[in-house]
């Protein structure tokens, strides 16, 4: 059992951060980075985020295990089919790694690699119910496995995305499928959140809040454009505009945010944008 499936199980409230594996083969800075995140249960290792091209996470995951660090290895369906997806999971399990965050992935039209074709042979709801199989003993053809890879699987949500329902039933969905956490895209408005942790109580999943620092209004405004299921209220944005100190009003924001998460959600997703230093300054008191 990996800590964070020990401190959730627990009724711990967790934190977990992210890094973002380096664009070549130097990883000593970015190891060293994650060995000095302060109150962080374990850290999200993301796989070519926004569809640009990085080392494999899986690399990545390998090398915060020896360290020391307890990662949570998230796979896109985007760059790899059923086969490769489910050799990168069997070897992550033999590297120790044993959280999981599983996703469908940006398309790569927007990202560094426009020309690249998309693979997208499983969607996110079947890679969770690949995983499954895998923990039972057999691969997605029925065939047996020498060995059971036993893993903590996680999956995304987007509370505030609308119509509700609709993002709901995937949730539903992920949950039959077999994810045991869920982390979420950022979240802006604690009514929303309020509401989505009322309607999740019931499947005792436990929520991890996505919580982005905002660092100008500038960002929040890109947000609202480009990133789907993410909306940062007009009154946030206009009180960044109006601040002085536009990155002291974002961090403002995130510590309303980790409050809100505390009162109806099970812990935190920390994406502070190279601002990691400042995680216990948000964090607060328990």
């Amino acid at each position: 059992m990996s800590r964070l499936e020990q401190e959730l199980a627990a009724g711990r409230f967790v934190a977990t951060a992210e890094i973002a594996p380096p664009k070549g083969v130097d990883v000593a800075a970015l190891a060293a980075k994650a060995r000095s995140f302060t109150g962080i249960t374990a850290v999200n290792v993301t796989d070519n985020q926004g569809a640009n091209m990085r080392m494999t996470p899986l690399a990545m995951a390998a090398l915060l295990v020896r360290e020391g660090v307890e990662p949570i290895l998230q796979l896109t369906c985007r760059d790899r089919n059923r086969m490769a997806l489910q050799s990168d999971l069997l070897g992550a399990a033999a590297l120790g790694v044993k959280n999981l965050l599983l996703l469908s992935g940006d398309h790569a039209r927007f990202g560094d690699h426009p020309q690249a074709k998309p693979v997208f042979d499983l969607d996110s709801v079947q890679l969770l119910e690949a995983v499954a199989g895998l923990a039972a003993g057999h691969d997605m053809a029925g065939k047996k496995l020498q060995g059971r890879p036993l893993f903590f699987p996680g999956a995304a949500v987007s509370p505030e995305a609308e119509p509700f329902e609709l993002m709901f039933q995937k949730f539903d969905k992920k949950v039959a499928a077999g994810a045991r956490f869920f982390q979420t895209q950022a979240v802006f408005d604690p009514e929303k959140l309020e509401r989505f942790a009322a309607a999740a109580a019931p499947f005792k999943r436990p929520v991890l809040v996505g919580v982005l620092l905002l660092k100008s209004p500038a960002m929040a405004r890109f947000l609202n454009a480009n990133i789907p299921g993410v909306r940062v209220p007009d009154r946030l944005v206009d009180w960044l505009e109006g601040a002085a100190d536009p990155f002291a009003e974002g961090m403002a924001i995130a510590r309303e945010m980790v409050a809100a998460a505390r009162q109806c959600c099970q812990g935190v997703h920390l994406m502070m944008l190279g601002h990691e230093e400042r995680i216990p300054e948000l964090l607060g008191p328990a």
